[in-house]
């Protein structure tokens, strides 16, 4: 998403990209070649650290286990900051970023760019203004499978000269190089960098549905997968969340994931008519009054299609959701997804995350005390310790 981030935030007209920053030469100098007038730097901090006040704003687009130290070093020195998502691999880290970025008062916006997508958008308008009525329960569903089974990984083998692996691995524990395991993709399936296929693709799918209906922190999580590794990520979980309820859901919301091979889920069990096809990844809402469905990224359909016959659906555009940002660091409006938000959602995501190492036990949350009330083992996955040398205040 690097090169992509990239391309959508310089498209601004009022944005020049005076920094470049990667661990990987190579990909640094074909940035360079797209921003010839930027000066280029192997680690952010040195970056931050030299460019100081000539830059006014940062965009993080790194492997899930940098957003945060890198964001909250640029909230340290005062920067707005763009974070790839999901906003942070632990979720002490999600709670930090949100209440110094709040603290800060500094524009920011998590990097799910389709909450800005006009699809996204009219669902969240449907949702809160009643079209099925209270919801009671969530599907939730992608069939990608970011998660890896197997063993210890070999052979270990020197990084590429172009990568600095001291600085890849940043805050995570020291390891030996794995081609074609860790840089620049596969890392996602790793739980000391990634989040899986729920952090990954979850953080979109769980997007609209957490903001039609304002929820705030999970009561409990509960993930059925295969034993915890100590390596990667599980290949399927389903995940049953329990929500308290809000004005647009009943007096508790039931929430489940499912990914890789458990997804979708059959229709038969959704109440959906018979010889429907499910898309391959979106959510189900569950209404007093009917049910929506919303593809990825696709118009939402409602059920019984007979009984919304005539129902008119709200007008909304697509915003850019990059342009957004950078309009909010020029004091023009705000963004729809500041960390506010993203460290709410990310929050309720990754205790599911944590509750893949604990199959078949259900986490109960107090979110006030960011603490897992009935199994203490769970409480040290809640946050890591960074490596020396890689500390960042307001982390510690």
């Amino acid at each position: 998403m690097g090169g992509a981030d990239l391309k959508s935030v310089s498209s601004h007209a009022a944005v020049e990209v005076a920094g470049l920053c990667d661990t990987d030469a190579g990909r640094l100098a074909a940035a360079l070649t797209r921003h010839p007038g930027a000066k280029t730097f192997r680690d952010y901090r040195e970056m931050l650290n030299e460019l100081d006040d000539t830059v006014d704003a940062v965009v993080v687009s790194t492997p899930d286990h940098t957003h945060a130290p890198a964001a909250m070093t640029a909230l340290n020195a005062g920067k707005p900051v763009y974070c790839q998502k999901p906003l942070t691999h632990e979720v002490f880290e999600a709670r930090r970023l949100r209440e110094v970025s709040q603290e800060k008062r500094l524009p920011t916006q998590m990097g799910i760019q389709i909450h800005s997508a006009a699809p996204y958008r009219r669902a969240v308008r449907m949702i809160q203004d009643g079209v099925i009525g209270k919801v009671s329960r969530i599907h939730a569903w992608s069939f990608k499978n970011w998660g890896y089974d197997g063993g210890a990984l070999t052979p270990e083998q020197s990084p590429p000269k172009s990568v600095d692996w001291n600085l890849w691995l940043g805050v995570a524990a020291e390891r030996p190089f794995v081609s074609k395991v860790y840089h620049p993709t596969n890392w996602r399936k790793l739980i000391d960098f990634g989040t899986g296929t729920l952090g990954d693709m979850g953080v979109h799918i769980f997007d609209t549905p957490y903001a039609a209906l304002e929820l705030t922190a999970p009561i409990s999580a509960k993930t059925t997968c295969r034993p915890p590794t100590g390596i990667g990520h599980p290949e399927c979980n389903t995940v049953d969340y329990e929500f308290p309820g809000t004005a647009h859901t009943t007096d508790t919301l039931h929430w489940t994931w499912y990914d890789g091979g458990d997804a979708p889920p059959r229709p038969s069990e959704l109440n959906l008519p018979a010889g429907f096809t499910l898309p391959r990844q979106g959510s189900l809402f569950v209404g007093e009054n009917g049910q929506m469905l919303l593809p990825h990224v696709a118009e939402a359909r409602l059920f019984p299609q007979s009984k919304f016959v005539d129902y008119r659906r709200p007008e909304v555009e697509t915003e850019n959701h990059y342009h957004q940002w950078v309009d909010a660091c020029r004091g023009n409006g705000e963004t729809s997804a500041p960390f506010e938000y993203g460290g709410r959602l990310t929050e309720a995501l990754l205790l599911g995350v944590v509750a893949n190492r604990f199959p078949e036990t259900k986490l109960l949350w107090d979110a006030e005390r960011l603490h897992v009330t009935n199994l203490t083992e769970a409480n040290g996955l809640l946050k890591r310790e960074y490596r020396d040398g890689f500390s960042v205040e307001g982390l510690a």
